[in-house]
């Protein structure tokens, strides 16, 4: 059985937890504090980030490396289930919003508040930098306008059907949502989408996930919002 290494509230560990219970692929879980530096786990991945799928002796690091290797290993025998689909224009557009949601929107939203609000809390002497947050929440905005645009626009955020793109957007916004730091009373469309996403099986385990001292948004696991 393959084995996810990951952090809870890493936003690329959960697209890929939400992308492994989308495909049907059953695999075990390890918690890794990246900021801890274990040496067994920088054998598995130098650069010390989350996540990590070990698979059959495979040390696959990333969360857009994971995710093409589970399309080129496991994908062809998925049918409806693919979540990179088989036409090159639409695996071009599903690719491009991966890279926004795990790339862009990671930068400039949820590495900020990741860092913040709680990575520093368990580096002894760090406090939250409060002009961090603020540009957080300012870049959060034209993201959600974003993608109320893509859901206001098509089925899904890349198309007709369920995709990596959503499940890249959702595992971000569930971290920032736990903070309570989603306005989602400025995009019903996108508060729409995203409680499509959150209402499906595979979310279940990522709705549970809590911080020791922390609880999350009233919110947060509450399906209808």
């Amino acid at each position: 059985m393959a084995v996810l290494h990951h952090y809870p509230f890493c936003p690329h560990s959960r697209f890929i937890r939400l992308s492994l219970a989308e495909m049907g692929i059953q695999s075990a879980t390890a918690e890794e504090r990246p900021w801890e530096r274990d040496e067994s786990f920088l054998r598995l991945n130098p650069s010390g980030t989350t996540p990590v799928l070990c698979d059959d002796e495979i040390a696959v690091p990333g969360a857009n490396v994971i995710a093409e290797y589970l399309d080129e290993t496991r994908g062809p025998g998925l049918n409806g289930r693919r979540l990179l689909p088989p036409d090159p224009a639409t695996r071009v557009e599903v690719r491009r919003l991966v890279e926004w949601f795990n790339g862009k929107f990671f930068e400039e939203v949820t590495s900020y508040l990741l860092e913040e609000k709680i990575l520093k809390r368990f580096r002894r002497g760090a406090s939250p930098d409060a002009s961090a947050i603020r540009a957080a929440r300012s870049n959060m905005r034209y993201h959600l306008r974003y993608i109320g645009y893509l859901a206001g626009t098509r089925n899904w955020l890349a198309g007709d059907r369920l995709t990596y793109a959503d499940l890249a957007a959702a595992a971000h916004l569930s971290c920032a949502d736990y903070l309570g730091d989603v306005p989602w009373d400025e995009d019903e469309t996108a508060r729409d989408w995203y409680a499509r996403v959150k209402s499906r099986p595979a979310f279940r385990p990522i709705l549970v996930d809590r911080i020791p001292g922390m609880a999350p948004a009233a919110h947060y696991a509450d399906l209808d919002f």
